[in-house]
This record gives C-alpha cells, structure tokens and sequence, in this order.
C-alpha cells in the first residue's frame, strides 16, 4: 500500500486554512510537538505514525478521528467515514463558519474601536 503523505499535509494545510488556526492553534488542540505537527504540515518526513498521532491531528482539525489516516491511505472521504459518521462532514462545516464568523466579529470589533478612535481624535482637532 502507498502512503500518501502530500495528501495528508494539503488536507492539513487546507483545513488550517478554512478554519483559520495558526500552527499554534494545531499544536495546543492536538497535544503534539511543534516538530511533528510542523513535519505533517508540511510534509517533510514520510515515516510511520502513531495511529493516536494522526487520530490527534485529525480531532485538532475538526475531523472524524480516522480522517488523516483514510487520507493517507488513498481512501476517499465517503469511504473513510461509515454512514452514522456521515455527521462529521455537518460538523466540520459548521465548524469552519463558526471560526469564520468569530474572525469577522473580531475585525468588526476592532473596525469600530478604531473608528471610536478616529472620531475622538478628529472632534479634538
């Protein structure tokens, strides 16, 4: 059987981005070190994983806990999760709006303080 590490680490990548966490957020979610997340991330060592390390990685990123392991084994989505997991794919994307959501009300918020600002300073001129 072929691994695919390339596969694995674009999911990863990709899944940071649409749920906008930083290698940190990876980090803190999976317990895993910085150098392993650092090496899936960007596919710097195809070696043998744990499968709890790929099953970490995988809950980090919203995904059903066999996820990466199904990616790297060349299984596709429909066939990594069995019909009752089918929710997970309801999940992730609500997951992914809800982040989306937080970063717009975060930039909102600054939007409007910086605003508040503005105004103060040109009501003092």
């Amino acid at each position: 059987m072929t691994e695919d590490w390339a596969a694995v680490a674009w999911t990863i990548v990709e899944r940071m981005r649409v749920l906008g966490l930083s290698q940190q957020d990876v980090i803190d979610r999976s317990n895993l070190s910085k150098v392993v997340v650092r090496e899936l991330q960007h596919n710097l060592v195809q070696r043998r994983r744990s499968p709890r390390t790929l099953e970490a990685m995988s809950v980090a990123l919203g995904l059903h806990p066999r996820h990466l392991s199904g990616i790297l084994e060349g299984r596709t989505v429909e066939t990594i999760h069995s019909p009752e997991d089918r929710s997970y794919v309801i999940l992730d994307r609500l997951a992914a709006l809800e982040s989306r959501l937080d970063k717009m009300t975060t930039l909102l918020s600054e939007m409007d303080d910086d605003l508040g600002i503005l105004g103060r300073h040109l009501r003092e001129r």
